[in-house]
């Protein structure tokens, strides 16, 4: 990771992120996220009169037998959320072949999913992980606690280097025990997580939000160039003229990305993949339809 920046530069990157991200929420995702995500229960509201095709297990019997009249009990869905955003501040989030690294992407998702939860009087919570988990902000509300979100997500300084996706999910399930809407921004590198993986989606409404960037899936032609694991430091001379060798490149990143995307299927785990060379925006959007769509065929 690169050295922490002072104080002012902080203050005004995360400044910069909350206006461009504040301004996405108010226009692209108004009302969008309200209608996704369906809070954790439900209210109590009134008592009404039984009409044909109410369910019976709503039968409010006292006032039924009080009145002769069949009369029911009257709910309305309870909008609480709770959102966790889960991180993934591992070194090789830091690479980064464009403008932005995949960590200042995931930075500026959360960001525009945080000020969405609070916008929406939600609550929304933060664990950083790396091999181990690095940091938990437990859920809360307001404007003051997303900016410290924020800061954390960019300029958290980790103390492990490589990924562990099923650490971070065990550690979500033992501390998160109410069903919440989780956020999962990787680039999944990491060993098998399968296990962690299906509970989580059993008890939470869990969203893969998978991380790449362009160089990750081709070689370019370059000639001999030597390449460094960012999370175990090895280095492998590559001669990125032999099509071979990117052929053999292109296979296993193809084979890794249909590996995840099994997992995530069997799992019943939704995913938005998001990359660094492209605007975030309209795979968001794409998502959020998509759910707006499943929901109205309920």
């Amino acid at each position: 990771m690169p050295e922490m920046p002072d104080t002012a530069d902080i203050l005004k990157k995360i400044r910069r992120l909350e206006l461009r991200t504040r301004r996405l929420v108010e226009t692209a995702f108004a009302g969008q996220y309200h209608s996704v995500f369906k809070g954790r229960g439900m209210n109590f509201e009134d008592v009404r009169a039984y009409n044909p095709g109410d369910e019976v297990r709503f039968i409010d019997r006292n006032v039924t037998a009080r009145t002769g009249d069949l009369h029911v009990k009257n709910f309305t869905e309870e909008r609480e959320l709770t959102v966790v955003l889960v991180v993934d501040v591992s070194a090789s989030g830091g690479f980064g072949s464009v403008e932005q690294s995949k960590r200042e992407l995931a930075a500026e998702v959360a960001s525009l999913l945080a000020f969405s939860a609070i916008g929406n009087r939600d609550k929304v919570g933060l664990i950083l992980f790396s091999d181990d988990v690095e940091l938990f902000l437990p859920p809360r509300k307001g404007r003051g606690h997303v900016l410290r979100l924020i800061r954390e997500v960019l300029y958290h300084q980790p103390r492990g280097r490589r990924t562990s996706v099923a650490a971070a999910l065990e550690f979500l399930n033992k501390v998160i025990t109410r069903r919440a809407v989780v956020f999962l921004l990787s680039d999944f590198q990491a060993p098998d997580f399968s296990r962690p993986l299906s509970v989580t989606a059993r008890r939470h409404d869990l969203v893969a939000v998978p991380v790449v960037d362009p160089l990750e899936e081709a070689l370019p032609d370059i000639g001999r160039v030597s390449l460094e694991d960012a999370e175990t430091g090895s280095t492998l001379e590559v001669n990125t003229s032999d099509k071979r060798v990117c052929a053999s490149f292109a296979q296993a990143v193809a084979s890794r990305r249909r590996t995840l995307e099994s997992l995530l299927r069997r799992a019943r785990v939704d995913s938005i993949t998001l990359r660094t060379d492209t605007d975030y925006l309209p795979a968001l959007r794409a998502f959020f339809l998509q759910r707006e769509r499943r929901i109205a065929r309920r």
